[in-house]
């Protein structure tokens, strides 16, 4: 950091978040280093082009919206913009995959790989979503290209060249996800990339890479093997620790946000949240940061708390936008803080797309179409969502029976019941379809047939089966947690439960525990149970608190979509249960 650059003014503060250079403050220096860091964030393996507001637009401080956003027009623009450019390192923010485009989720995220490969990544930092799987998947599979199961059916797809998946030719970094047992951190937590002045001379420049501190617990990503460190006390470490190795230039690559009221993708009116917080409290020796995992676009110059002026910027999500920063290296190589730049540039498709990405892209489109209607399972009758006055369904309690089957596969797994909400006071429902027995209109589909994207697109939203200990008479606070303010919200529970309720009776007062068997024995409110659940719901984020404190907690191998065709296969024919499992009166 330039100290002089601490007296810049206000005036010099507003050209640089309008994405503007600030005049010189070093002129006098000789052979200075420009270097541009360009970044994307939260791409979620959106390789097609959207036209819905939340996926495909973006709107200019005019109010006009544009469309936006597709891995070859990402591809476009990240040529035009490195174009003659000696020192260009473009890197992400994270969350690249476990994303929701049915084509690159079905293949466990390999299609988003081979884009990000073709982009020319050199890094990424960690963020939630990378972690969805497990830390030995995004390990060993998705760096590594290491395959499980059977290939081209479970993993290691064939690409759009023929060959199968080989993994990221890129590392991912997290200097603040480190393991429950040992402490230590699971990745690489910062990287040195290196740039050329003039005569040969090569300067460092340091990355901290850091993951949003609540994924060991998040909905999806909850990992009981790891656990997170705060961010600035990291960052603070990590950037000490490289000036001690002679490093400069520092940039915090943080997959934590903030948003910004108004003034488009490249205003800063009102910032606030938790990178913002952190902007402003993390090391003078920290030049630059990039943020994500909120989903917003602003560009900022906050005030490090020695007073210089740091560029702060967020790059929406899913392609929209890229973000840009350049940075003034001096001959020791400290960057010239006042002559940073700062741009967030939408990625519009007013340009010819790139060839060779939009082929990578439509291949998995193609190939995302021929999975949908691969045939999974047969059924003999209609699995519905429709509930009867019990508030039972064919289609809830086969997504509990999957959830208690799932956890089954393992020892460690092995579930007492399971349960499932249903009907949700808030967020996303599991059960999400009705799987008819008539053919439907998709491909591949017939009577009595379940397809692979009739499957995925009946049960989960990527949520892990977790099994943990609750007490009994969490399950029969549970129970009564089904009836608040007047509503009625019905968990479905596993084939070996049974329980009654009496609607007539207060709220809070409906289940007597004496009312609950699993498997055949009544439930024992003092006992410890192991129940198999979504994250989602054990956490709280369904709008029902019994769970909180549960303990124990035990990841099962498969998510739940997963999870699901697993079951499917297993099973071979599937058949509409009995609605004998809840009785009212």
């Amino acid at each position: 950091m330039s100290r002089s650059s601490r007296w810049l003014g206000l005036p010099a503060l507003v050209a640089l978040a309008a994405g503007t250079a600030v005049p010189a403050a070093h002129a006098g220096q000789a052979a200075p280093v420009d270097v541009q860091l360009l970044s994307i964030t939260d791409f979620h393996g959106y390789l097609q082009p959207y036209n819905d507001a939340a996926n495909g637009e973006v709107q200019l401080p005019d109010g006009t919206k544009i469309k936006v956003g597709g891995a070859a027009y990402n591809a476009a623009h990240l040529k035009r913009l490195r174009e003659g450019r000696r020192n260009s390192i473009l890197f992400s923010v994270g969350d690249n995959f476990s994303g929701w485009p049915f084509e690159v989720d079905a293949f466990r995220d390999e299609p988003t790989v081979e884009v990000l490969n073709k982009l020319g990544i050199r890094f990424s930092a960690t963020g939630n979503h990378e972690l969805d799987v497990s830390a030995g998947f995004l390990k060993d599979h998705m760096e590594r290209g290491r395959c499980f199961g059977e290939v081209n059916v479970d993993s290691c797809f064939t690409d759009s060249t023929g060959k199968r998946f080989r993994g990221a030719r890129f590392p991912f970094l997290s200097g603040n996800i480190v393991s429950a047992r040992s402490g230590r951190p699971i990745l690489p937590p910062y990287n040195i990339e290196w740039v050329r002045g003039d005569r040969g001379r090569r300067m460092p420049v340091g990355f901290i890479n850091l993951t949003v501190p609540d994924t060991p617990v998040g909905s999806t990503s909850y990992q009981p093997d790891l656990r997170a460190l705060p961010l600035l006390e990291t960052a603070n470490r990590y950037a000490a620790e490289l000036r001690r190795q002679g490093v400069r230039a520092i940039v915090a690559n943080v997959h934590d946000g903030g948003t910004a009221d108004g003034a488009g993708f490249n205003g800063c009116n009102n910032p606030r949240g938790p990178v913002i917080d952190f902007a402003r409290q993390a090391s003078p020796e920290i030049d630059a940061i990039f943020t994500g995992h909120w989903h917003a676009g602003f560009n900022c110059v906050l005030p490090d708390p020695a007073g210089a002026p740091r560029p702060v910027i967020e790059g929406l999500n899913h392609g929209r936008l890229i973000s840009e920063i350049d940075l003034r290296l001096d001959r020791s190589g400290e960057v010239l803080r006042g002559e940073s730049r700062a741009v967030n540039h939408p990625v519009t498709r007013d340009v010819p797309a790139d060839p060779e990405v939009k082929r990578i892209a439509d291949y998995w489109t193609a190939r995302g179409a021929q999975r949908f209607a691969e045939p999974v399972a047969r059924q003999k009758g209609d699995f519905t969502r429709t509930q009867n006055a019990q508030g039972e369904s064919t289609m809830g309690d086969l997504a509990a029976d999957v959830q208690y089957w799932t956890a089954g596969r393992s020892r460690k797994g092995r579930a007492d019941l399971a349960l499932v909400a249903t009907r949700p006071r808030t967020g996303s429902n599991a059960v999400s379809r009705d799987l008819p027995y008539a053919k439907g209109t998709g491909a591949g589909d017939e009577d009595g047939r379940v397809t692979f994207g009739e499957a995925w697109n009946a049960y989960g939203y990527g949520n892990p089966v977790l099994t943990v200990s609750v007490t009994g008479e969490q399950i029969h606070q549970a129970l009564e947690q089904q009836w608040q303010g007047g509503k009625f919200a019905p968990f479905a529970v596993s084939g070996n439960v049974r329980y009654r309720y009496d609607a007539s009776r207060p709220e809070g007062d409906r289940v007597n525990p004496a009312d609950v068997s699993v498997g055949g024995r009544p439930l024992d409110p003092a006992r410890r149970y192991r129940l198999a659940a979504l994250a989602y719901t054990l956490i709280g984020a369904d709008g029902y608190t019994a769970f909180t404190g549960f303990g124990d907690a035990y990841r099962n191998e498969l998510p739940d979509r997963e999870a699901f065709i697993a079951y499917l296969k297993a099973k071979g024919t599937i058949e509409p249960a009995p609605l004998d499992r809840v009785t009212a009166g």
